[in-house]
């Protein structure tokens, strides 16, 4: 069996709109923590952030800096670091530091948990390079360095989740693949990459996601229905590199089964696929789970059972899809979203089925997050700039 790693996330080193919200959804979709590391930034700063996030998540948060406010706010953990290297009076929670060499493991005993980085190339630090080979990872591991009590930072993303594992480490932490693949400038365009009829199917699906990711979309979902598990496989191992190169999200649909070993970021499940609560128990934390909908009953089921996003559709007729669900129009999506504020349903929700660029400003009115398209983008004289019109109109 495989065994449960403790996902941390770290925080982006600056403050958003929404942020206490995202902080939320981290926690409820498989953080184990959340540490606020937020360098330079004043107490007020600080409490704004903490207090716009619920007190029933507080003992989940740990803090890099004016670390008295754990104590005064009821928060589980503190971050030692050179601009606060000491336990404030009276705190009993959590204590974890960070450690840039395999020697400073030696005097780890007395955190309750330390990271070690940069484990691999960084995804949010451009130029900050993997600091350890594989045979001081594994030497370190078998002298018993690198232990549950220590946790891979830099660079780590799904597709290297098994390999932080078998390097025996605790668990691993996350920056900037963990506000990547949801945040608004990926989400606004989804490319659903799949065969183009006529044509080698492995090879078209590579080629017109590679197209899509060139024009500046971010979130590739390889749907390819027809094909066995080997093709998929291929498709998504070659992939996701490039995803990662142009920070960009992947997504596999429908096959749970293949979502550790192929680097993608998660799944998009169909109306008559997997529940998403089930393919959560199965992928654990970590991942994203997309869920189809046409109905906003399809919304609150999905909802209640942890789906990360809604892909609602169709708009109109397409021939991209069988057993197409009724098309929505515009009214449709407005009914709908409207239907989610109502009843406080806050899923970002991206709307699929036959959508051109002239849709995109009726859809963003009715109150989708996003698109998703593959027809009007495959189907293109130059795909790449038809991802880029897309784009255009996002923005």
């Amino acid at each position: 069996m495989r065994r449960m790693m403790t996902r941390i996330v770290i925080t982006l080193p600056y403050f958003f709109d929404g942020e206490s919200a995202a902080i939320e959804c981290m926690l409820n979709s498989g953080a184990d923590r959340v540490h606020l590391r937020k360098p330079g930034c004043t107490e007020a700063q600080l409490r704004t952030l903490i207090e716009g996030i619920g007190c029933e998540y507080r003992y989940r948060l740990s803090l890099h800096d004016h670390l008295t406010l754990a104590c005064e706010y009821g928060l589980g953990g503190v971050h030692l670091n050179k601009r606060n290297d000491k336990v404030p009076e009276g705190f009993t929670g959590l204590v974890s530091k960070s450690c840039h060499t395999i020697a400073e493991l030696n005097d780890s005993a007395c955190y309750n948990y330390v990271f070690l980085s940069p484990i691999f190339d960084s995804i949010s630090k451009e130029g900050y390079k993997a600091a350890f080979n594989n045979a001081e990872l594994v030497e370190a591991k078998e002298r018993g360095l690198i232990n549950s009590r220590v946790y891979a930072l830099g660079g780590v993303y799904p597709g290297n989740f098994a390999e932080t594992q078998r390097l025996g480490f605790g668990g691993y932490a996350l920056l900037g693949s963990a506000w990547a693949p949801m945040k608004k400038g990926n989400f606004r365009l989804h490319y659903i990459a799949g065969p183009v009829e006529g044509s080698d199917a492995v090879e078209s699906t590579c080629t017109g996601a590679v197209k899509a990711l060139e024009g500046g979309c971010r979130w590739i979902q390889i749907r390819m229905k027809d094909a066995d598990d080997d093709e998929m496989l291929r498709v998504a191992q070659y992939l996701a590199p490039i995803c990662h190169e142009y920070g960009a999200t992947l997504l596999l649909d429908d096959r749970v089964n293949l979502v550790p070993a192929s680097g993608a970021h998660g799944v998009h499940l169909g109306k008559n696929d997997m529940p998403p609560a089930e393919a959560r128990r199965i992928l654990g934390p970590g991942y994203i789970i997309g869920s189809t909908a046409n109905t906003f009953s399809d919304i609150e089921a999905a909802n209640s059972q942890g789906a990360d996003y809604i892909g609602l559709g169709p708009l109109r007729f397409t021939t991209t899809k069988k057993n197409l669900s009724p098309v929505l129009g515009y009214e449709g999506y407005r009914r709908i979203c409207g239907d989610c504020r109502r009843h406080n349903i806050s899923l970002p929700i991206v709307a699929i089925g036959g959508i051109t660029p002239d849709d995109i400003a009726p859809l963003l009115v009715a109150g989708v997050a996003g698109v998703a398209v593959s027809g009007a983008i495959v189907n293109a004289d130059d795909a790449t700039a038809a991802t880029a019109e897309f784009i255009s109109h996002l923005s």
